[in-house]
């Protein structure tokens, strides 16, 4: 798995379980200190996710962020 296929699966991951507990880019991103389209840009594995991003989304969902790489 290249660095683009692992960013799209980490983004997939996070929308998965953003849209199961019923939230809205735009929520998460309150929730963390983002924007909404920081948010989207993660979710379509656009852009990387630094450690500080990855824990407060993490932390946001109410998981681990092992939980978030399925790689």
């Amino acid at each position: 798995m290249n660095a683009d296929e692992k960013r799209i699966a980490l983004g997939s991951a996070i929308r998965t379980r953003r849209e199961e507990q019923g939230l809205s880019q735009h929520k998460l991103a309150l929730m963390i200190g983002s924007s909404k389209s920081h948010i989207w840009r993660i979710e379509s594995g656009r852009v990387s996710v630094g450690l500080d991003d990855l824990g407060r989304i993490a932390d946001a969902l109410d998981v681990c962020v092992s939980k978030l790489i399925p790689f």
